[in-house]
């Protein structure tokens, strides 16, 4: 770099000195470094032509200037006429003005007068050297004569340096000077046009200074070149050096213009003897000439010393821009080489599996080849030092040290991509092994399992029962690990702890099955050997069976060590196993062959779980890396779409969630359970909140399937395909969740089917019950998002409970009435969305679309809050229908389920609804009560319809039951109605009342109104009457057997206690018709009573809850709970 910037520095020092040599050679040329005067400037003074330089030559070469008659030659500015007397004497050459100049002097015309003044000022002011003084005299008698004598006696007054001669003629001057160098003004033949002259002149001192001027300019460039300071990027290099070349050519086109200039002036020079070849230049001519070609030669001159050092400062700047663009490319394949080292180090698995070691083999090379590219790109970047060496490249001694640093990082990643290679190629050879002695292992326990009791029991069949096992044992040679610390050693390189302990595993469960094998074979050397008398089979006795050989005793719930409790189960097991066939053997080992093909079916079951759960893991792996890694690789940009780019987690979903849940978590769980296939059913139980990634799954299902459908002819999926190998698209892999989590079901229930008799046999019928609970939530859901229509958040209403198909009538107390009637006999079909806090009414759309779009969607309705709604469960002459009633009645909607099993499956998911919110509301009304209860003493009633030691008997009895149990579900202002089969059972929830609000602002937690029973279902102190209390009650049962016909009260109406009458009869005002009559006690509940005193029966002597429940106001008032957060649910 240095040896560059010092050569530089020379090339401009060198142009610099040619340029000047070229200004200051122009000058001399012109002269101008002794008399800096042009024609250009003068050239006013000039066209006076007061004097002139014809181009003649005296004898001698003396250049002649004539003074032509001029007759204002006295009035001339002093000032103008020693400027041109100086231009004119510094035109010849300078070897040509030292031998001196001739003057002609022409006043032939003139009077002496003026011929004297004109003398004397020629004398005075002539600043050059004069050879001879030529005066043609005045023509005229008078003045000739007055001349002649004139000059004799002024001839010391006239005397200059050079001698004058006074002529008379023209004649006499042809003397003096030959002809031809005389114009033709003076009797010459010399041509001269003194407007010609003066343009030439013009021409040729213009052109001079273009020639100085362009040398002047092209050094202040080249200053600029130099002094240029180089850009650290491609682009201001590469726009530098287009820059630079600009002002070049620029600067190469002033030159040639100026060139034309030179050739054309030459030209005109020249054009006479161009034009008549005899023609002859005279010397001023030929002195024109000269300059121009000696000009003409300084402008060649200054063109060369331009281009020469261009080129060294073109090759600069191309070296600097080949430099960028090396660096740049540095950059680039270094950042690539990182990335690909950095995904490199991503392979440190070694595989968990021989499947899964060839999937990341696959991928291993499939990397290779994307990355071949990377490398093979910075190989030729590390190559191109030759080539920067060879071309003398100025900052060579930085590009070395990149191209070998580039060399080691390729050999580097070539290096590791073997290693890790031959790692998995290692791998790969272990887990065959390892998959031939499971095989064998399997293959032998089947074997066991095969050999037919009845027929081991002769001699015969036990020797052929013995030869197989021992044919088969021999087969173990190739097959089986012989020594553990042989293949520790082997494979050290790559036994990780996952991996050291599968190899552990599988060796135990080999010497497990070897193991087998020999106490086999003693039981058969004994059948073979004679016998005295033959055996006859005793069934077992029961309490011989200390423990089912399925249970596996080393498996406990104790939170224990996972490396403890794995070495317990098997101490465990191999002690039962040898129990059992001690056992089995003395009582002729059909019960023993029976529990081993039922471990031998289990195992098979466990076996098909793991190693479809090996390849569901792989699958989704191959997915994830080869189609949706590859959709941010920017190698593949080019060919995604636009309206496919940033669709990544609509077209996969969750997935990547789903493989490391399965991968990190699940897998691993499965396989410590590998030789206790019965208790997998608790590695699905403790696991079971995580499947609940499914549901999101399936949600976005129909939009990932739809997005497919729109790209599925994209160039993308058909590349990466086929880097995969797949000969299946991706939408075949994208189902593969939903098929996984639908499999496991089925896998439980063959392994349950093959466990009834074992320890985790309930723990497989609980993961099967999850299992079958989350499908059914993930298909609910999928309904769920197929609702359109709602405006508020679905998911404020809880749980989704239930969804499904039904016919509904309804009837509503606010309706028109042929409405009403209209709607009891014409049903609507609605599709039922139960959800925790709310029920929602929809209309099934129809279904159209393909694929997921061809499931329906639901239009919203209306929606009911579970906090005002009630059930009845049996409507008259339908088994198949109930009601869902809302408001005390004011909404009643009639269901029909398509069957009667649907119906007793809605119903009583409804009931567990209410049912929970009513212990809600008991448990926070105990709460309250306690706390008040323990601030205030229990306040004495003022007024009561019951005795004073009854109430104290009642409240002491009350201060009991919350002490005894304060979670009790009897200790909230509920009442229990009767049940009445004939009017049907029902559930409610009351809503709020206006009136009653308004009247309840003196009620307090601690009294608890509550509705009466049957007196056949009271209990304790209460007796067989009910105590009437002044108040508003709710109707809890439909009644129309009034004194009076006109009289009738349905399910909840709102009534005012008017009297009391005999046989538990009240007589009541309906509030909603304003109609009086009598209805039994039985039938109301207790909304709000007209004292703060009065109190009604507790929960202990309502007698057992029917399934006819309602919740007053009071206890929602009691419980917070707040009908405000659905107040706009209802459609």
């Amino acid at each position: 770099m240095r040896c560059w910037l010092k050569i530089e520095e020379m090339a401009l020092e060198e142009l610099m000195q040619r340029l000047n040599a070229v200004s200051q050679c122009a000058d001399e040329i012109m002269h101008q470094d002794i008399i800096p005067l042009y024609a250009a400037d003068i050239q006013d003074q000039l066209k006076k032509q007061f004097a002139y330089l014809s181009g003649g030559r005296g004898g001698d070469g003396c250049p002649v200037i004539t003074f032509p008659d001029y007759p204002a030659f006295s009035e001339i500015p002093e000032k103008e006429f020693q400027n041109v007397l100086t231009y004119l004497t510094s035109i010849p050459s300078l070897r040509d003005a030292g031998i001196g100049f001739i003057l002609v002097i022409d006043r032939r015309q003139d009077k002496w007068t003026s011929v004297k003044a004109s003398i004397l000022r020629i004398a005075a002011s002539f600043p050059g050297n004069l050879q001879l003084v030529l005066v043609l005299r005045p023509t005229g008698f008078f003045h000739r004569a007055l001349s002649d004598i004139a000059f004799r006696f002024n001839r010391d007054e006239l005397k200059m340096k050079v001698p004058i001669i006074m002529l008379g003629s023209v004649s006499e001057l042809q003397g003096y000077i030959d002809k031809t160098q005389l114009t033709e003004d003076l009797g010459g033949t010399l041509d001269y046009c003194h407007n010609r002259w003066l343009s030439r002149r013009t021409a040729i001192e213009g052109f001079a200074q273009k020639v100085k001027q362009t040398a002047q300019i092209l050094q202040s460039f080249g200053t600029e070149l130099a002094e240029t300071e180089l850009p650290n990027d491609v682009q201001s290099t590469s726009s530098l050096l287009a820059t630079h070349t600009e002002k070049k050519d620029k600067m190469k086109e002033d030159i040639r213009v100026a060139v034309e200039q030179g050739d054309d002036i030459l030209g005109s020079i020249t054009k006479p003897v161009t034009e008549n070849p005899e023609y002859k230049l005279n010397q001023d001519q030929l002195d024109n000439q000269t300059t121009v070609e000696r000009l003409l030669a300084q402008l060649h001159e200054t063109e060369t010393a331009f281009d020469e050092f261009w080129i060294k400062h073109q090759q600069k700047l191309e070296q600097c821009l080949r430099l960028r663009n090396f660096e740049q490319d540095f950059r680039e394949v270094k950042a690539a080489l990182d990335i690909v080292s950095e995904r490199l180090s991503a392979f440190s698995d070694v595989g968990n599996s021989r499947s899964h070691v060839e999937h990341i083999l696959k991928d291993l090379a499939n990397f290779e080849e994307k990355s071949h590219e990377t490398v093979a790109k910075a190989r030729m970047l590390a190559s191109e030092r030759d080539a920067f060496i060879q071309s003398n490249h100025y900052a060579v001694d930085s590009i070395i040290p990149k191209c070998s640093e580039l060399h080691h990082l390729c050999d580097a990643f070539t290096t590791e991509t073997e290693r890790r290679r031959n790692l998995l190629n290692k791998s790969l050879e272990l887990h065959d092994l390892l998959e031939k002695s499971m095989k064998w292992c399997d293959e032998g326990i089947y074997l066991l399992a095969s050999q037919p009791v009845d027929k081991c029991q002769s001699q015969d069949g036990a020797e052929s029962a013995l030869q197989e096992i021992e044919k088969f044992l021999d087969t173990g040679a190739g097959n089986k690990i012989k020594e553990l610390n042989k293949i520790y050693r082997e494979y050290a390189h790559i036994l990780n702890e996952d991996l050291k302990e599968h190899v552990q595993k599988v060796f135990q469960k080999q010497e497990s099955m070897e193991e087998m094998f020999q106490k086999r074979q003693v039981s058969l050397k004994k059948l073979a050997a004679k016998q005295t008398r033959p055996v006859q089979p005793v069934a077992p006795r029961p309490e011989a069976f200390v423990k089912s050989p399925c249970t596996s005793p080393g498996l406990q719930r104790e939170n224990v060590s996972s490396s403890e409790s794995s070495a317990l189960r098997r101490v465990n097991y191999r002690k039962a196993k040898s129990e059992m066939t001690e056992l089995h053997q003395s009582r002729g080992g059909s019960t023993m062959d029976d529990e081993e093909n039922l471990a031998v079916l289990r195992q098979h079951v466990m076996n098909e779980l793991i190693e479809t759960e090996r390849a569901y893991v792989e699958e989704l792996l191959c997915v994830l890396e080869g189609y949706a890694a590859e959709m941010d690789n920017p190698l593949m940009a080019h060919l995604i779409s636009p309206e496919l780019q940033n669709k990544k987690d609509i077209l996969f979903g969750n997935m990547e969630e789903i493989y490391h849940f399965h991968n990190r978590i699940f897998l691993r769980e499965l396989e410590t359970y590998v030789e206790y296939p019965e208790l997998v059913g608790r590695c699905f139980l403790d696991q079971m909140e995580d499947f609940q990634i499914y549901e999101k799954y399936c949600q976005n299902k129909p939009r990932s399937e739809s997005l497919w459908r729109q790209f599925s002819d994209s160039v993308f999926f058909q590349e990466c395909q086929r880097k995969l190998d797949h000969k299946l698209s991706l939408d075949s892999y994208l189902l593969k969740p939903v098929q996984r989590i639908t499999k496991y079901q089925l896998l439980l229930k063959e392994m349950l089917k093959y466990s009834k008799n074992c320890e985790g046999a309930e723990d497989l019928q609980e993961a099967l019950t999850s299992i079958l609970g989350i499908l059914k939530a993930v298909n609910d859901s999928m309904h769920q998002i197929a609702i359109t229509g709602y405006d508020g958040n679905l998911n404020e209403l809880g749980k989704l409970l239930m969804q499904g198909s039904f016919n509904v009538w309804t009837d509503h107390k606010k309706g028109h009435t042929k409405v009403k009637d209209l709607a009891r006999f014409k049903p609507m079909q609605r599709h039922l969305f139960l959800h925790e806090k709310a029920v929602l009414f929809c209309k099934k759309r129809e279904e159209n679309g393909e694929g997921y779009e061809k499931a329906p969607s639901y239009s919203y309705k209306h929606s009911l809050n579970m906090a005002a709604v009630g059930i009845t469960e049996n409507v008259k002459g339908d088994a198949k229908k109930f009601e869902i009633w809302y408001n005390a009645r004011e909404e009643v909607y009639i269901v029909q389920a398509p069957t009667p099993e649907v119906k007793a499956t809605w119903v009583n998911e409804i009931r567990k609804v209410l049912t929970s919110q009513l212990q809600a509301c008991r448990e926070a009304s105990q709460h309250r009560t306690l706390e008040q209860t323990q601030s205030l003493p229990l306040p004495l009633p003022a007024s009561s319809c019951a005795s004073p030691s009854r109430n104290h008997i009642r409240n002491t009895k009350k201060m009991e039951e919350k002490k005894a149990d304060l979670t009790s579900l009897e200790g909230c202002g509920t009442a229990v109605a009767p049940k009445y089969p004939e009017k049907g059972k029902g559930w409610a929830k009351a809503s709020h009342s206006l009136d009653a609000s308004e009247e309840n602002d003196g009620w307090s937690s601690a009294e608890e109104p509550l509705n009466s029973s049957d007196a056949e279902e009271e209990g304790g102190g209460g007796g067989g009457e009910i105590k009437l209390t002044p108040g508003k009650y709710t109707v809890v049962t439909d009644y129309d057997k009034g004194v009076s016909e006109e009289f009738t009260v349905k399910s909840g109406d709102l009534v005012q206690l008017i009297r009391e009458g005999e046989d538990g009869l009240w007589f009541v005002k309906n509030l909603s018709s304003g109609r009086e009559g009598w209805i039994p006690a039985n039938n109301l509940l207790m909304l709000i009573g007209n004292s703060k005193s009065a109190q009604s029966l507790s929960s202990s002597e309502s007698g057992t809850a029917s399934s006819n429940l309602s919740t007053s106001s009071s206890c929602s008032d009691s419980c917070n709970v707040s009908s405000t957060s659905f107040s706009d649910i209802k459609g």
